[in-house]
Parts: C-alpha cells; sequence; structure tokens
C-alpha cells in the first residue's frame, strides 16, 4: 500500500480516504482509485459507476439513499468545498439515526466512503462545487427514498446554516450565514423523518 490512508470513523461502515499526493513545481498527481491498495485497507466494494456534478453555493443535496438496492459510494470535491454528510439507517445498528460530516475539497483532496445503509447528502460552502463519487450499485429511479435534511432528531450541524426548524422541511426561514439562500430542490424539502422511516 502507501498510496492512500483510510481512516475509520466513528460510525461503523464510514471511512476518511487520503490519497498520496506528488507534487512539484508542474502541479501534483495522485491516484484517485486504486482497487489494490483498498483491499489491502480491508475494503472490497466494486463499483459499477462513476458520478458527476455541478452546484452552486447554497444547494443542499439529500438526504439520499435507495431501498432495495442501496449504493456505496466513494465521494470526492475537485472543484470547490463541500460539508459532506451520512446518516445510519441500518436496521439494528448500534449508531442508527447517528450522523457523520466531513469537509472535502480540491485543497484537501480527502475523499468520503459511505457504505450501503446509508442516507447521503451534501452542502456546497464555495461559490461553485464539482461532486465526483463512485457507487457500487446502478441508480434506480423508482427506488429512491430520503430524509428530510432538518430533522431534529437527527441534528445534523450544516455549517454556516442559519435557521429554526419550522415542523417541516421547507427552506423558509433558513439562510447561509453570509446572506445566501438555501437551494433544496421541492422534493427534498418533503422527505420523511426519521421516526417516520422506523
Amino acid at each position: 500500500m502507501g498510496q492512500i490512508t483510510v481512516t475509520k470513523c466513528p460510525i461503523e461502515g464510514l471511512y476518511i480516504i487520503e490519497p498520496a499526493v506528488h507534487g512539484d513545481n508542474r502541479g501534483y498527481f495522485m491516484e484517485t482509485y486504486s482497487q489494490r491498495d483498498m483491499h489491502e485497507a480491508g475494503l472490497d466494494m466494486v463499483f459499477v459507476q462513476d458520478n458527476q456534478s455541478m452546484s452552486k453555493k447554497g444547494v443542499l443535496r439529500g438526504l439520499h439513499y435507495q431501498k432495495e438496492h442501496p449504493q456505496g459510494k466513494l465521494v470526492r470535491v475537485i472543484r470547490g468545498r463541500v460539508f459532506d454528510v451520512a446518516v445510519d439507517i441500518r436496521v439494528g445498528s448500534k449508531t442508527y439515526g447517528q450522523w457523520f460530516g466531513v469537509e472535502l475539497s480540491e485543497e484537501n483532496k480527502k475523499q468520503f466512503y459511505v457504505s450501503e445503509g446509508f442516507a447521503h447528502g451534501f452542502l456546497v460552502l464555495s461559490d461553485e462545487a464539482e461532486f465526483c463519487y463512485k457507487v457500487t450499485d446502478f441508480y434506480q429511479p423508482e427506488d429512491e427514498a430520503g430524509l428530510v435534511w432538518n430533522d431534529p432528531d437527527i441534528g445534523i450541524k450544516w455549517p454556516d446554516v442559519v435557521g429554526e426548524y419550522n415542523g417541516t422541511g421547507s427552506v423558509t426561514g433558513y439562510r447561509m450565514a453570509d446572506g445566501t439562500k438555501l437551494n433544496i430542490n421541492e422534493r427534498d424539502q418533503k422527505w420523511g423523518t426519521l421516526k417516520q422511516l422506523k
């Protein structure tokens, strides 16, 4: 091994992966994925699809999961900064309902592996962010579900977000600390809570 460092997060099934970056006055090089190194670190997932999205500051996507075809996700940011979050929704898990978040950026080059059985989402902190991720199963639109982003029973501390929970996932009454409006699509504002998932 040696090209990546894998750190287990406080919730089992979540990992921070940091690549070795080789830089000089020309720029840098790094391996963003090596099956061999992942296997040596005990991560034997097989990826079937790569995705990429671009979002503007204040966009919050999530918290998404698939019901019958859960996806493991290896996520990273190639431009900008996001706060990335996973919520444990594995039935019987000792950390059920708990969340973990990490800032991913083009500067820190961290990757976040989110195993199957988690709801996942992110908030864009920079003016724009390009977000890339590998998944272990194909996306099934009819299988998608979610948890509301501001469920008080989960209690995610989204950085730079100001506002009070009003009993719904509506962005009304919320904003970024610098005044930027939160931008969450209508569907994501209507997901249920953890109690409703149970």
